[in-house]
């Protein structure tokens, strides 16, 4: 019997108000952001307080950012139409690039209110994201049981309610389980692709980008490091993740559009490597 991928979104109900396991997942990041952002705050010489105002800003611009770019790379909406389409972030649809380009922003408004240099800010903040990420795919993407994996006959695929037939992703959960059961869904095995984006961008990335961190202090490398990392593993998953329904392939029948949107970011993380070994390495500053 292959695993159903069948959770109540809602974590907690108090009366009307619901926590969404989506938004548990953000709120993990930004909490390890805090933790891991202020042990590297003592190593680089930094304010422990100032993590606290850069996860601010890093926050609003994630949240902004990524509902922006899911609504421009992934949903043919009408943003007019419904303004607080944006802001209703635990209803899912986030885009990592739109994001990336949102915490872009967030710390070059950061860099010049506290008169730093940008790229020590992205340096500083990169190895805080993947842990962050892992969250997400994990409590947001597969917990939310979206953004699931091609179809496959691995005996690690897994039945996702949302990606079935219609007449079937309806059903209670205790049919589908008695369904899944005698192998009656197995034509419906998919990659679990959300939990292989949380190993490759989250872990992986993360122990590669701490190990960077720790051995040089040359400006743009750890930033580098993190766009060279995520896009070959945002690259790569994406041969296992099944294509946005409205976009499918979108360049020679194979690529997606997460590929297209991976692809600057490996060329702009090798760039900056090779930049940035040029350089003097930094001092600490505080």
């Amino acid at each position: 019997m292959h695993y159903l991928v069948d959770f109540d979104p809602v974590f907690l109900q108090l009366g009307p108000v619901k926590i969404h396991w989506y938004g548990i997942s953000y709120l993990v990041a930004f909490i390890q952001f805090l933790i891991l952002g202020k042990y590297r705050a003592r190593q680089l010489g930094w304010k422990p307080e100032e993590v606290s105002d850069l996860l601010f800003y890093g926050a609003m611009g994630v949240i902004l950012g990524g509902r922006i770019g899911w609504w421009l790379f992934y949903n043919d909406t009408l943003l007019m139409e419904d303004l607080t389409l944006i802001f209703r972030v635990w209803e899912g649809g986030m885009s990592f690039h739109g994001g990336l380009l949102g915490v872009i922003i967030a710390m070059w408004l950061w860099a010049r209110k506290t008169g730093r240099r940008f790229l020590e800010v992205a340096d500083f903040v990169a190895p805080l994201v993947p842990l962050g990420i892992l969250a997400v795919r994990v409590g947001g993407n597969f917990v939310g049981g979206e953004l699931w994996g091609r179809l496959t006959d691995s005996d690690w695929g897994m039945i996702f309610r949302y990606a079935l037939p219609a007449d079937l992703s309806g059903l209670p959960h205790e049919t589908l389980e008695k369904l899944n059961q005698s192998g009656q869904l197995d034509a419906f095995l998919r990659h679990p692709s959300q939990l292989y984006e949380a190993f490759l961008e989250g872990l992986v990335t993360f122990v590669v980008l701490w190990i960077v961190a720790s051995k040089t202090r040359k400006p743009g490398v750890v930033s580098g490091t993190f766009l060279l990392c995520y896009g070959l593993a945002r690259f790569t998953v994406e041969f296992f993740r099944q294509p946005d329904a409205n976009r499918g392939f979108i360049a020679f029948d194979w690529m997606t559009m997460g590929q297209l949107l991976s692809l600057p970011m490996i060329l702009a993380g090798l760039a900056l490597i090779a930049w940035g070994l040029k350089q003097t390495p930094r001092t600490n500053t505080s």
